[in-house]
């Protein structure tokens, strides 16, 4: 029954698959569902965050060959396929006004046009179930937002042979649900934060929790929590993989990992689209589409 069940995780850069919801795909790569992950930009704007390997000038002359290759190695750790869109990383816009983009990034794309290449993506896999990120791209990146605009329309238009012609785009195919990443919930981050004071330990939390007040982060629908604790290993070895831009001593690891696994042993998603009956909260992503596969 699983080898017919497909899942797309659609995402911005290389690290991305592995920082939001990498240990549902690894679940379901277990479980013998077939798993792409679509890779919008090759990351060649990012910068080095691991503070150990910040001055290499090899790394910074050729960061996007370096990119592909730690993705390359988080592929195989997580057993999902990977595919790249193609476009061209857009940075992370600072200052005060804002700079503009750089000319060709993937922000700047059409979107339709964009949306036709995961169009392409969509028809030749022909995934069941498609994940992404919410309007606001979980955190305001132009490439996340990019990818959530191209994401909506490609859900909508892969079964539209009049907008992208099946002798261009391939054979017209409608995925049933659509997913957003929502990993990282306030609900999550404060029971984590609070297990971790209860404990006499310190958190990573506090300064995360604070930002989402001065952001006004909107609180998010919870509509589906996949129980994935025993892989949580393969998480975070996938996400170390991208040594350029992890800190394996960093904020992200200070969490033990029993305690993680004991407080919050699920990852979430917000159900946005759905042709299918599904009963909510659920806890498969292939609710209502599994019995009919």
């Amino acid at each position: 029954m699983t080898d017919q069940l497909r899942l797309m995780a659609v995402h911005a850069h290389p690290d991305d698959e592995s920082s939001k919801g990498a240990a549902t795909m690894a679940k379901y790569v277990s479980e013998g569902v077939d798993v792409l992950v679509v890779t919008c930009t090759g990351g060649e704007r990012g910068s080095i965050l691991n503070p150990k390997l910040q001055g290499d000038a090899y790394i910074e002359e050729h960061i996007h060959e370096v990119r592909k290759k730690e993705m390359d190695e988080a592929r195989e750790i997580l057993g999902v396929k990977q595919e790249w869109l193609g476009f061209v990383d857009s940075g992370l816009p600072e200052g005060d006004p804002l700079p503009p983009l750089p000319e060709g990034c993937f922000a700047l794309e059409d979107v339709d046009h964009a949306a036709g290449e995961l169009v392409r993506k969509i028809r030749a896999f022909r995934p069941q179930v498609i994940t992404t990120y919410d309007e606001n791209g979980g955190y305001p990146h132009p490439d996340h937002i990019m990818t959530h605009k191209i994401s909506m329309v490609a859900f909508e238009s892969a079964a539209d042979t009049e907008k992208y012609p099946e002798a261009e785009y391939g054979p017209a195919y409608q995925p049933q649900k659509l997913y957003y990443n929502q990993g990282f919930n306030r609900p999550r981050t404060e029971a984590l934060h609070q297990a971790m004071l209860d404990r006499g330990m310190e958190s990573p939390y506090g300064d995360w929790l604070k930002r989402w007040d001065e952001f006004g982060m909107k609180q998010r629908t919870l509509t589906t929590h996949i129980p994935c604790a025993d892989f949580y290993e393969i998480r975070d070895k996938a996400l170390i993989a991208h040594a350029t831009q992890i800190d394996p001593d960093g904020g992200w690891f200070k969490v033990p990992m029993e305690i993680q696994k004991e407080v919050w042993p699920t990852e979430e998603y917000e159900l946005a689209k759905a042709l299918v009956d599904t009963s909510l909260p659920e806890d498969d992503l292939f609710a209502g589409i599994r019995d009919n596969a």
